[in-house]
């Protein structure tokens, strides 16, 4: 009986010593795939029991495409596996092919910790990624500029088109939304020229990970989606009747593997000549007072001019001091509060070298009370933020061939604690035996 429990617990223990950390990955859809078209790579890290450092999932190269991490919220695992209980994350890269071919996918290794004996260990798990196959489009399907899908193309003006006076300024919005795309894949719009017209273009605006409504009535839901906001200012200086273009935007549906266009309206605009100004100087009709009452009254206000001033002056001499200590602590005040700081960081986030920037961050949470960077950003759970501090440090540690989106970077930084800190109240609840 003591040699089968002796044999027992040694069986256990190499189980337990057996349980080690892993990794899988698998591709979503892999059939009828087309040049443009975005690639859903999973990629699942396991550990036993739990992490104790999140999974560092690192970017890599495969020629002929664009590679990144999806902004899709982390997902948590957990799976038993032989009576051992492993937790899990998974991150998902976004693989955009840009030719038809065959395209063989690396080994990639992420870094991790987990408890080894109730003790933290550093370890790595290296994860094969599955190949796949893009095909060019179906016969008579153009070459796609943008494989999407559920695009839709929308407009709309700041005011009504037709009732414009000259010098007025109209403002045209169009938006390109869509599903299983990135913005900065989208193609801008081809807008044409309004004869008669000045038009300034604004720079456009890419955003990913926004929700998108598909379906109407009840079975109306919503998705993540990325969207390419153009702006576009039309101005007349003659009174006439003007019009505004058409446009046309051509996609590929991956739904339904075929090529489609989506239009937009002409819009006409009409400009109507601008009321003349008409300046005019009202009479001054006040009954004239004698001129002896006046001089009395004008010097009687000098005096008083005066004798306001010495008393103002005596005051201030006498509160100077205090005065220059209040100033003085509240400039320093100031200078060392939140805003100022958030203000500094996201200035040296615009403008600074990758160096200055990964080191302004790191003191930023720092005073935040945060031990280290990734810490941070696990707190604040904002993928687009994760997917910028991954570009960053890639570019810092390995090669800079990935732009960093500095401006999406310096607004990230303090959205969530923003919240936290508006949320969170200095007083105690008013019931706390009751149910909120």
């Amino acid at each position: 009986m003591k040699t089968l429990t002796l044999l027992f617990l040694i069986l256990a223990s190499g189980v337990a010593e057996a349980a080690e950390p892993f990794g899988r990955a698998s591709i979503e859809e892999t059939r009828g795939l087309v040049p443009g078209q975005q690639v859903h790579v999973s990629v699942d890290v396991f550990a036993p029991d739990f992490f104790v450092s999140p999974p560092q999932f690192p970017l890599f190269d495969v020629p002929g495409t664009l590679v990144t991490l999806s902004n899709e919220r982390t997902q948590n695992l957990l799976q038993t596996i032989d009576g051992v209980q492993y937790a899990g994350i998974r991150r998902v890269y976004s693989i955009v092919p840009q030719t038809a071919g065959s395209f063989e996918m690396p080994q990639i290794a992420i870094e991790l910790g987990y408890a080894r004996d109730g003790q933290p260990t550093k370890t790595e798990v290296k994860v094969q990624l599955p190949a796949f196959e893009v095909v060019n489009p179906p016969v008579g399907s153009e070459q796609p500029v943008l494989a999407a899908a559920g695009l839709t193309l929308a407009q709309s003006f700041d005011r009504d088109p037709t009732g414009l006076k000259a010098g007025d300024a109209l403002v045209r919005t169009i938006t390109i939304a869509a599903q299983d795309t990135q913005a900065m894949l989208m193609p801008p719009v081809e807008l044409g020229t309004a004869v008669g017209l000045a038009q300034y273009v604004k720079p456009p605006i890419l955003n990913d990970g926004i929700e998108l409504e598909t379906g109407v009535g009840r079975g109306r839901s919503s998705s993540l989606g990325s969207s390419r906001t153009e702006t576009i200012v039309y101005t007349a200086s003659e009174p006439g009747k003007f019009q505004i273009p058409s446009v046309s935007y051509s996609w590929f549906d991956v739904d339904a593997q075929a090529s489609t266009t989506d239009d937009l309206p002409a819009s006409d605009v009409v400009v109507v000549k601008a009321d003349a100004a008409t300046e005019r100087i009202e009479p001054d009709l006040r009954p004239q007072e004698p001129a002896a009452r006046g001089h009395v009254r004008t010097a009687a206000l000098w005096v008083c001019a005066i004798a306001s001033l010495v008393a103002a002056l005596w005051i201030a001499r006498r509160a100077a001091p205090w005065i220059c200590g209040v100033a003085s602590r509240q400039t320093i005040r100031m200078k060392n509060s939140r805003a100022a700081r958030l203000r500094r960081v996201r200035t040296v986030v615009k403008v600074g070298s990758d160096g200055d920037v990964y080191q302004a961050l790191q003191s930023w949470v720092h005073s935040l009370g945060y031990r280290s960077l990734s810490d941070w950003v696990v707190s604040e759970g904002t993928p687009q933020l994760a997917g910028q501090i991954d570009i960053l440090e890639r570019r810092l540690f390995k090669s800079p061939d990935v732009d960093l989106d500095r401006v999406a970077l310096a607004r990230l930084l303090d959205t969530r604690s923003q919240t936290r800190l508006q949320q969170k109240s200095v007083l105690p609840p008013l019931n706390p035996g009751s149910a909120v």
